[in-house]
């Protein structure tokens, strides 16, 4: 069973490589602003109105956006992944 590689169609990103200056500025941003939320949430509330459930949602989203800006960092300095 040969492949022809001739008949193969290229690969293309489904995000435009143009975009990942722009995706990396505004992941990280928000990525830092709910992890800067989270501490100033962290350290102003009282034991009483402490919820974990609140610093759990926090923390996921926090997490999610930093993670995707470092994958579109990555991506925009040449490191493929």
């Amino acid at each position: 069973m040969a492949v022809d590689i001739s008949k193969m169609h290229p690969y293309n990103s489904p995000v435009s490589p143009s975009l990942f200056p722009h995706l990396t500025i505004i992941l990280l941003g928000i990525g830092l602003i709910s992890t800067a939320y989270f501490f100033v949430n962290g350290v102003t509330s009282t034991k009483k109105t402490r919820s974990i459930i609140k610093e759990l949602v926090i923390a996921l989203i926090a997490s999610g956006f930093l993670g995707f800006g470092a994958l579109f960092l990555m991506l925009w300095v040449g490191i493929n992944i």
